[in-house]
């Protein structure tokens, strides 16, 4: 498999800075071999990607869409976390995807694979990990979706 940054390439993915935190925390924390990387929204370019409700006029593509964002925006912490250099992280342990949608809405599977998929894409079997996705009445800035990760590094 070629290397994370060699895969991002092929996919025509360039990884953002990383986004600063808008309140009292950090975009990852280290401990020991893992990363714990904080929340990201769908931002590009200072702005949320997908905004609303699934259920709600938003759709399960458009929430994929978002999550994937919200996985490149993870992938720019761990850049940072491991000095520019992904091909230290030996696996993305454990996804967790907030969708903001209805009470009605129960595909949050399908909108939180859009981040497992990029993550797949990028590490290879690396990239497998154990995941939740989970409804949320609202998340901040009126995202659509959210992701946190952590992963293993060497």
């Amino acid at each position: 498999m070629a290397s994370p940054e060699r895969r991002l390439k092929e996919l025509g993915i360039q990884l953002p800075k990383p986004a600063k935190p808008v309140a009292n925390y950090v975009g990852w924390v280290r401990t020991g071999n893992l990363i714990y990387v904080s929340g990201q929204v769908p931002v590009v370019d200072g702005k949320i990607l997908v905004t609303g409700h699934l259920g709600a006029g938003v759709s399960i593509e458009d929430g994929a869409k978002a999550a994937r964002q919200c996985a490149i925006n993870i992938m720019a912490q761990l850049n940072d976390a491991t000095d520019g250099d992904l091909t230290r992280i030996a696996r993305i342990v454990k996804v967790t995807g907030f969708v903001a949608c209805t009470a009605e809405f129960t595909d949050h599977p399908k909108v939180i694979n859009g981040a497992s998929d990029l993550f797949g894409e990028v590490f290879g079997d690396r990239g497998k990990h154990a995941r939740a996705a989970v409804g949320a009445p609202s998340l901040p800035l009126n995202a659509a979706v959210e992701v946190e990760a952590i992963a293993e590094v060497e």
